[in-house]
């Protein structure tokens, strides 16, 4: 199976890539001065190690530090990185959200929304992981951890957020020796819980399997590899039903792609048969576009 070469951009345009982030920031900043701080949790990344640094500089030092100075600070170096080796405009937006989510966590009040740490724990890590998701859809993150596991999926073709949930798993075995186990292993749902919402609905870095059965292979493909940017596969047989001659396409795509490949098949051939399937690693030449 071999690429084609990039022909157009399809990132989101400035306004709606300004609004994402911008939701974005808001809904993490409302989360953690509502579930996050209600629960005394620690939610992972740079964040959490934020809240931990604030914690024991509070509870150790009787000092208060300013959520923004601390988070801006941490994440400079991850953000240099980003800017050379995963796109300068990326990381651009990424640092808007890093920026809006700091100052916003430190103008907005703490407005507790329940005392049931359960709840907290899995509506506070399944509005986290919606935002970060929204943050993605944006072409950006929210800094830290995500810089790395963004990283970590462009230059290794992996899908990294699982691997960035056990990392910060030692992180919340500091929390734990520092302010206590419960808060530590309620911290883990929240960030279990967070991580599938950000699988789930980031399509970006998974890989499907099409199989297009079609009289009109060849027109099908003409319609599909403009915007998938991918190669294909076809095969001829015959249809066992009826004894037709048949085309069918192999092609591996983005599981964002997966709609708009649909679509454009079927406005050539509304009768074609299409069998998607999630593929879980794919080894050789793989196009992803590129983070500007």
């Amino acid at each position: 199976m071999t690429t084609t070469k990039k022909t157009h951009p399809t990132a989101p345009g400035d306004i709606l890539r300004l609004a994402y982030i911008t939701a974005a920031s808001v809904i993490i900043a409302l989360n953690f001065n509502t579930f996050v701080s209600a629960g005394g949790l620690v939610p992972g990344g740079f964040s959490g190690l934020t809240f931990l640094i604030q914690r024991s500089a509070a509870q150790f030092w009787n000092l208060q530090l300013p959520f923004s100075l601390i988070n801006v600070t941490l994440n400079a170096i991850p953000a240099v990185i980003s800017f050379k080796f995963i796109g300068k405009r990326f990381t651009i937006y990424s640092c808007i959200v890093i920026f809006l989510t700091s100052v916003l966590t430190d103008a907005i009040p703490s407005m507790p929304v329940t005392e049931d740490i359960l709840l907290i724990c899995i509506f506070g890590g399944l509005i986290n992981g919606f935002a970060v998701s929204l943050c993605l859809m944006g072409r950006a993150t929210s800094g830290g951890t995500d810089f790395i596991a963004v990283a970590l999926s462009e230059r290794l073709n992996i899908d990294a957020w699982n691997y960035i949930l056990m990392g910060n798993a030692v992180m919340l075995v500091v929390a734990g020796l520092l302010f206590g186990w419960d808060k530590a292993l309620y911290s883990i749902i929240f960030q279990f819980t967070s991580t599938q919402i950000v699988q789930m609905l980031n399509l970006r870095y998974k890989r499907t399997t099409v199989f297009i059965v079609s009289d009109h292979a060849e027109e099908i493909y003409e319609q599909i590899k403009g915007p998938v940017h991918h190669g294909a596969t076809m095969f001829c047989g015959q249809g066992l039903y009826n004894g037709q001659p048949k085309k069918m396409i192999y092609s591996v795509i983005a599981g964002d792609q997966v709609k708009e490949v649909t679509k454009r098949t079927h406005q050539v051939d509304p009768k074609a048969f299409i069998n998607i399937i999630r593929t879980d690693q794919v080894v050789g030449r793989f196009y992803r576009e590129p983070n500007d």
